[in-house]
């Protein structure tokens, strides 16, 4: 056993646990009803999550690094993402919490056996570990969605976690120029990252400015009180036949009460914060902002620009701090804390340029579309991201508090829907440099 092999195995192990203890908390403050439950159409019961979290890992580990006969081939059919939507999951025969936790656990104590004896060689899934990283990524998503349908359940309170330090008030640049010319955007050598981060390309990009920070909810307020969401102007058009259908008015969970705005967060009703990124927000919603504020939102070049390149050096880090790996002081991830921090806010996490909180807080709407990079070969399964690609999907970057740090990269990509609206999503905004 090299020194690297056991590197690798205790980052596999680490990163692994680390899911699963979020997937139990998430699993286990609420009671049996609420695990079965389907809080919106949107999403899955926690309970079909938390089957389907352990069928992948088997499928994966145990059927495809180590050769193993399914456990339990039955199930599969059942937790097959692309063969039920999330609005007919409740209907299916659906191991029961108790069940689901046993399969879970058992699948768990015999991927850590694996584990224990791999070679991290030899094929592409087992190189420095990637299935293993591949699976706790997963898991790690899957539990963003159960804290996403946390958020959407009514009733009591069920999570907690301290709040952001207060942070001083950021008195900085409101913007900053990123300049024009070359980069090299994506990654070929980040061994976890996932197919459509791959493979790395020179990529051109103009002269613009970003704002520093993410937009926040009393910039967004203005939008909302100088009539943003009843002037046509600002929408795109299938943006607002969307608003006015659904008579939306607000980001998602916001309410008015008399001269201020309420929201609910995790089963509590709070006053706005003023200073936190807005959050809830759809792409359309972002964008019709960024219109009304003689701005656009920033390309997906442009935003990693601006979160990786250090002019100094004319390199592309892994994250705006540098190459080493997020520590508390650097980003707010991990579900360390159930909501954004002030804008403004990780001073030791911002980028060469002076750009903040790119990494954490919320997801970053941008206004590019999902489309694979040049190059772009599918690994292990075309599901992951080509039958996604297309201009039916917005692509967003940067992660939220309920991101943990494995599965989120300068180079990770994530895409919805321009009208999801349930997510951790926010934006900041961007403008041309002409001239510059």
């Amino acid at each position: 056993m090299t020194d690297d092999a056991e590197t690798l195995r205790v980052r596999a192990l680490l990163t692994l646990t680390t899911a699963r203890d979020r997937t139990t908390l998430l699993t286990s403050c609420v009671e049996d009803p609420d695990l079965t439950a389907q809080h919106s159409p949107l999403m899955s019961p926690l309970v079909w999550d938390l089957a389907h979290i352990g069928n992948q890992e088997e499928l994966w580990l145990l059927r495809g690094v180590a050769g193993r006969e399914a456990m339990r081939p039955e199930i599969d059919g059942l937790y097959d993402a692309f063969e039920h939507p999330r609005a007919e999951r409740p209907k299916l025969p659906l191991l029961p919490p108790d069940e689901a936790r046993r399969y879970a656990a058992e699948v768990r104590g015999r991927v850590l056996d694996l584990l224990e004896g791999t070679a991290f060689h030899g094929t592409r899934l087992t190189e420095a570990g990637f299935a293993f990283g591949m699976i706790a990524q997963h898991e790690q998503q899957h539990d963003e969605t159960m804290l996403i349908t946390h958020q959407l359940r009514t009733g009591p309170q069920a999570l907690t976690a301290p709040d952001p330090a207060p942070a001083p008030l950021y008195t900085g640049p409101a913007e900053v120029l990123v300049p024009g010319g070359p980069f090299m955007m994506g990654t070929s050598d980040e061994p976890w990252a996932l197919d459509n981060e791959r493979p790395a390309h020179r990529r051109e990009v103009a002269p613009f400015y970003i704002d520093t920070a993410p937009v926040t909810n009393e910039a967004y307020q203005e939008f909302i009180e100088d009539g943003g969401y009843w002037l046509d102007q600002w929408w795109a058009p299938a943006g607002w036949d969307y608003i006015r259908q659904h008579n939306i008015d607000a980001p998602l969970f916001w309410r008015r009460d008399g001269n201020q705005w309420l929201r609910r967060r995790f089963g509590v009703t709070e006053t706005v914060p003023p200073d936190e990124p807005v959050v809830h927000v759809s792409w359309y919603e972002a964008d019709a902002y960024a219109r009304w504020a003689r701005r656009r939102l920033p390309t997906e070049a442009e935003w990693e620009k601006a979160a990786r390149h250090d002019p100094t050096t004319d390199r592309s880090m892994r994250y705006p701090w540098g190459d080493a790996d997020p520590a508390p002081e650097h980003a707010n991830l991990g579900q360390r804390h159930l909501r954004p921090a002030p804008a403004g806010s990780y001073p030791e996490g911002e980028s060469p340029l002076g750009v903040r909180q790119l990494i954490g807080d919320v997801w970053e709407w941008t206004a590019s579309d999902f489309q694979p990079y040049p190059g772009f070969e599918a690994f292990p399964y075309k599901e992951y991201s080509e039958v996604f690609f297309g201009p039916e999907h917005k692509v967003l970057r940067g992660g939220s508090f309920a991101v943990d740090a494995v599965a989120c990269r300068g180079t990770f990509r994530n895409w919805d829907y321009p009208i999801r609206r349930q997510i951790f999503s926010g934006f900041r905004t961007a403008r041309s440099a002409e001239g510059v």
